[in-house]
């Protein structure tokens, strides 16, 4: 009577015909018997394994059978042993050469304690990741030697990045249905992580007191669209709340055990529009309170310089990571966004902004293009478990209105972009059109009606939450300083704003 090898957990040489031919591969067939025995012997084995490990991460196809055997059985509330599953093997040549049904009781007989079947399934997951990333690699090889018309160098690189983040998150990304029970446990989790945090926020804070409040913060998986016209500060308010998170950043234990970011986060920021450099100049001019036009021109006094020099090096050292590749199509910036979350993390994502990317390949339209750029939006921030935000430039028929505050129907290609978003909120600042409205100065009466209404609105701008998926619309009043490109929160009563 044959059997299999018990082996330990090391690398193996398949066969010894195939050993000058093919790279040895890691395996362990005791890990898989003993494992298997445990379940056979004790189903409840199977509730702390099943999101460990499935029936194709065994190295023996066997042992892969048995477990999908089992598994059904158990998922049925049915026994699964070597007696109630012999029957559903009787005709498998595979289990035949190992001595039938026998080889099902001899590993019954060396079952590990439920204890330790965990450690094991982590074993068996762990070496078919890596037989899984020695393919990869053989794969990558033998299309990177084959030139085909189409098949270009980079188009290889981004998919070969694409399946090893995938294989990364193998177990995370794939969730498949959930029972009810699950999802409620995680609704409640989220919500008393909010009320344990300090801002009583389900989300990341943007730094700015009410737009948390209206917003509950940055919480993972939204798409935020931020829109206005030119002028209105949406770089501006993004790179605000790009640095007001950066800053923040701090990493600890989380609440259910686990080690990450417990406070702001790291930024990726693509810059289709701005270079890095200008985007780092905006974030240095609201740090060390230097006029950026100042910046830009080098006309600052000594004592701006060193404030200025002081924020560079404090900020250095800041998790926020700037791209400012232009003309991005969707699938690099999807490919570009996984890469930042495997090697250095990612807990927000920005876009400055969503016009300027391109869609992975030509479309009939406009309006499609912008349609698969927004799903692709949605899809990273699903994929990667982080909100997205994306700038976006509002129509011109907004200044043809006496009342210039934005609304939807001012989207570009509003339809995609309206439907894809959980979150769109407008920035409208009353003074900038207030200001192109100055009477002349021989027209006292109109000078001095002007003045007053540039009082009521100067450093003022509001955010207008048009869609909001999961919580109120309405608007936010913060405070805006022009020559720091700033955004701030208003002193003012704040109780009396929701009421």
């Amino acid at each position: 009577m044959s059997s299999l090898p018990v082996t330990t957990a090391r690398v193996i040489v398949p066969g010894q015909a195939e050993a000058q031919d093919k790279q040895a591969v890691p395996y362990s067939l005791e890990a898989e018997q003993q494992l298997l025995g445990a379940l056979l012997t004790n189903n409840d084995v199977f509730d702390r394994v099943s999101q460990i490990i499935r029936a194709e991460h065994f190295y023996h196809p066997v042992h892969a059978r048995i477990f999908e055997i089992c598994a059904e059985r158990i998922r049925r509330n049915a026994l699964a042993s070597p007696v109630t599953i012999k029957a559903f093997l009787e005709h498998d040549d595979g289990l035949k050469e190992l001595g039938g049904p026998a080889y099902l009781a001899r590993m019954a007989a060396s079952a590990i304690s439920a204890y330790a079947a965990r450690d094991y399934a982590q074993m068996i997951r762990e070496f078919a990741l890596r037989r899984e990333l020695m393919q990869l690699g053989q794969d990558i090889a033998a299309r990177a030697a084959t030139v085909e018309v189409g098949d270009d160098a980079e188009e290889q690189i981004k998919a070969a990045e694409q399946t090893l983040y995938k294989l990364g998150e193998a177990g995370v990304a794939e969730r498949g249905f959930q029972s009810f029970l699950k999802a409620v446990t995680g609704a409640v989790q989220a919500a008393n992580a909010a009320y344990q945090r300090d801002g009583k926020l389900s989300g990341i804070s943007t730094g700015l007191i009410d737009l948390d409040a209206k917003m509950g913060g940055l919480n993972n998986s939204d798409l935020i669209i931020l829109a206005g016209r030119p002028s209105m500060g949406k770089t501006s308010l993004a790179t605000n709340i790009a640095f007001n998170i950066a800053k923040a950043h701090k990493m600890g234990e989380k609440p259910d055990g686990t080690h990450g970011t417990i406070e702001g986060g790291v930024v990726g920021f693509f810059s289709l529009e701005m270079s890095a450099e200008q985007l780092a100049a905006r974030i240095l001019s609201e740090a060390a309170e230097v006029s950026s036009h100042r910046i830009r021109s080098g006309d600052m006094d000594e004592a701006e310089f060193r404030r200025f020099v002081e924020a560079a090096h404090a900020l250095q050292n800041c998790p926020l990571y700037i791209d400012d590749t232009p003309a991005l199509p969707i699938n690099q910036l999807a490919a570009r966004a996984r890469k930042l979350k495997r090697t250095h993390g990612l807990d927000v994502l920005i876009v400055d902004y969503l016009q300027l990317l391109k869609a992975a390949s030509a479309k009939d339209s406009r309006v499609n293009e912008v349609s698969e750029i927004t799903q692709g939006l949605k899809a990273v921030a699903k994929e990667l478990n982080i909100p997205v935000i994306a700038l976006s430039q509002l129509s011109r028929q907004v200044e043809n209105r006496e009342d210039k505050r934005p609304q939807l129907s001012d989207l570009r290609e509003s339809g995609s972009i309206e439907q894809d978003a959980d979150i769109v909120m407008f920035v409208f600042r009353e003074e900038y059109y207030k200001e192109r409205e100055k009477p002349s100065d021989s027209d006292l009466d109109a000078m001095a009606k002007w003045q007053q209404v540039m009082e009521a609105v100067h450093g003022k701008a509001e955010v207008i939450l048009g869609k909001q998926r999961h919580g109120p619309i309405g608007t936010v009043e913060l405070a805006f300083e022009g020559q720091f490109t700033r955004f701030g929160n208003l002193a003012k009563d704040r109780q009396s704003q929701w009421d």
